[in-house]
């Protein structure tokens, strides 16, 4: 039975994307390669204590696409009954099917997350005519905000801006993208076309270049580096917000530093780096690579000298 805990959503429904730091929880496994949902429940509550703008749970650096279905469900539910409000939780449904992401959306709405992201279909060739099909039904399967997530780095199709500005004008409830394209021309030309429409829609760049995002009018950054530098992302963010680019311009260089590490094999760089800082969340599942003992050995290192360890960010739970 779903509690009231389980169902507490934010106030007020999201209507754009939550300006800030947005935090993304890995998927702790055990050493059978069973998901740790005790741990999860940990890692949940440690990100919520790091004051993030929100969470976007279940995505891909939570090994999703290696995950069952009924565990993806069962980690967005975790993820809003220990959040309980605090901050607003964004539920990714992204699936290669359509039925199956909109069961995703369906449940996600039923266990109280704030809103849904959905990426384009795995695999599939979808000409745009299908794009906008699956998108629309899985949009109207709720009345939750929704999201879209534009990755044609791994997806091999990008979502124009034209394309966007259809959806908006069908779906009032499409508060935002996360633009992973790292393609700064896209990222202007789609911020100029969806304000036209709709001023509050909230363009969120993927990884750790805030400035690029806040200074071209976006709402911040999706951090994989939050998990391990929290308080580094969060000056950088806030120098940013503040308009003080150059001041920020160091803490941009850093942040950066630490995604080219993490970036390679992830998430098995940002698991071991966890560890290192007192948050174990076990292996990664299959086809991904654990590191090896050279590989932790040489992390170390390099994070050493970024000054992750210097008693600036937290470490334990």
């Amino acid at each position: 039975m779903t509690t009231k805990s389980q169902t507490k959503r934010s106030a007020e429904p999201l209507r754009t994307v939550p300006k800030g730091v947005m935090h993304v929880p890995v998927t702790p496994f055990k050493d059978d390669m069973s998901v740790d949902y005790a741990t999860y429940e940990k890692l949940v509550d440690w990100h919520v204590r790091q004051n993030p703008s929100s969470l976007c749970v279940v995505l891909h650096i939570a090994e999703s696409v290696s995950l069952s279905k009924e565990e993806h469900k069962k980690l967005i539910e975790i993820s809003v009954k220990v959040t309980n409000g605090r901050v607003p939780v964004i539920a990714n449904v992204s699936m290669g099917g359509t039925d199956h992401a909109i069961d995703l959306a369906r449940h996600s709405e039923k266990v109280g997350a704030d809103a849904v992201i959905c990426i384009s279909p795995y695999y599939w060739p979808v000409p745009e005519e299908g794009l906008y099909e699956h998108f629309m039904k899985v949009a109207t399967a709720t009345s939750l905000p929704f999201m879209i997530y534009n990755s044609p780095i791994f997806q091999g199709v990008s979502l124009s801006p034209k394309f966007l500005v259809r959806l908006m004008k069908e779906l009032p409830h499409f508060i935002g993208e996360k633009e992973a394209s790292h393609n700064f021309e896209y990222f202007i030309e789609a911020r100029k076309a969806t304000q036209k429409v709709r001023p509050e829609f909230g363009l969120i760049l993927g990884v750790e270049y805030m400035i690029p995002s806040v200074s071209l009018g976006g709402v911040g950054s999706m951090s994989i580096v939050g998990g391990v530098a929290p308080r580094m992302m969060q000056k950088l963010y806030n120098l940013c917000a503040a308009g003080k680019f150059g001041e920020a311009l160091p803490l941009q260089d850093k942040a950066s530093e630490f995604w080219q590490l993490f970036k390679v094999e992830y998430p098995a760089p940002i698991k071991v780096a966890m560890e290192m800082m007192g948050r174990p969340v076990g292996p990664v599942r299959g086809p991904m690579r654990n590191l090896n003992s050279e590989q932790k050995a040489k992390l170390r290192k390099e994070l050493e000298a970024l000054g992750v360890f210097d008693g600036s960010e937290p470490v334990g739970w």
